[in-house]
């Protein structure tokens, strides 16, 4: 029996995301963290000392010392520093947003390929146990209902609600009816920055599909939601409690009101962020595609830019 290659890994930036990416790489058999990356160095020594690897102020310090990293710096640094490494054959989680603008997206996408190395959008929702579990269920879904609310966080808002937290939904949404949208309406408003804190948008699909999504990092609660509605069966899935509500109907027959009755299902709530980190080093063992590719994260970006030039 072959036994697995370790992985030699960095984190890229090791801020409130990236401390978790890299206890997490840590933690993994299949990865040897070689070391942490962060321009702050007392943020950058107090991760390595928790860690016990070494500390690297500058990204290039590590590129010939590693086969994958995982990049969680601010978003306009993300095009030079997932150039650099993917240039170099080295495997790259990237958080999203994938990058500032559809153009530098579309470069990455296009040197990960030219250079055979995998690149993996963090679109983190997908790894959420409520929607790993019920996402075969979904099939020619008639209307989505999507709903991310958040108080105003604590971390850096270097971008919009729509690429900090709508982009969540936008790749839920295109991965759920597996076709791109051929309209798509947006409005914004700004309150208490300089882009847009709230934010509603609807996409049309060919297929008919219509999804509305919801999205405002202002709220004085978290919400995170996603309601499908499709012949036959209704599911309401709960990304923060775990919860799925899933209800069959015969759509030959008129319901009786009496007999609809969801089945509630409870989730463990589970580690998303390590299925995600997880998922990307199996895809480099296995030399197969990311399950959230840079086609998927550069698909979820044009949809945000046509919100985004609406408001």
């Amino acid at each position: 029996m072959n036994q697995k290659k370790i992985i030699k890994t960095a984190v890229i930036g090791v801020g409130y995301l990236g401390r978790f990416h890299a206890q997490k790489f840590a933690s993994l058999p299949e990865s040897e963290l070689i070391g942490v990356v962060d321009i702050n160095p007392e943020q950058g020594q107090k991760v390595s000392d928790e860690l016990d690897v070494p500390f690297y102020l500058n990204f290039e310090e590590v590129i010939n010392k590693v086969d994958a990293v995982s990049i969680a710096v601010p978003t306009i640094h993300h095009y030079k520093s997932a150039k650099a490494f993917l240039a170099n054959g080295v495997h790259v989680l990237l958080e999203k947003p994938f990058a500032e603008t559809i153009e530098e997206a579309e470069e990455l996408a296009q040197l990960s390929s030219d250079n055979n190395v995998s690149l993996q959008i963090g679109h983190l929702e997908r790894f959420n146990p409520v929607f790993a579990e019920f996402q075969q269920l979904i099939d020619q879904p008639k209307f989505i209902e999507n709903i991310r609310i958040a108080p105003f966080p604590k971390r850096g808002t270097d971008v919009d609600v729509i690429l900090d937290l709508m982009i969540h939904d936008i790749d839920l949404v295109l991965a759920a009816v597996g076709e791109f949208p051929e309209t798509v309406e947006g409005i914004g408003v700004k309150f208490v920055t300089s882009s847009s804190d709230l934010a509603k948008a609807r996409l049309r699909f060919p297929c008919g599909c219509i999804a509305d999504l919801t999205a405002s990092r202002i709220s004085d609660k978290a919400e995170r939601k996603m309601r499908i509605f499709q012949s036959g069966l209704y599911l309401s899935l709960d990304y923060v409690s775990g919860q799925a509500r899933k209800l069959k109907v015969d759509s030959s027959e008129i319901p009786d009101p009496e007999k609809l009755h969801p089945e509630v299902v409870q989730l463990e709530k589970g580690d998303a962020l390590m299925a995600e980190i997880e998922s990307f080093l199996a895809a480099i063992q296995k030399k197969t595609q990311p399950l959230v590719s840079a086609e998927d994260g550069l698909n979820a970006m044009k949809v945000a830019w046509q919100i985004k030039d609406q408001l």
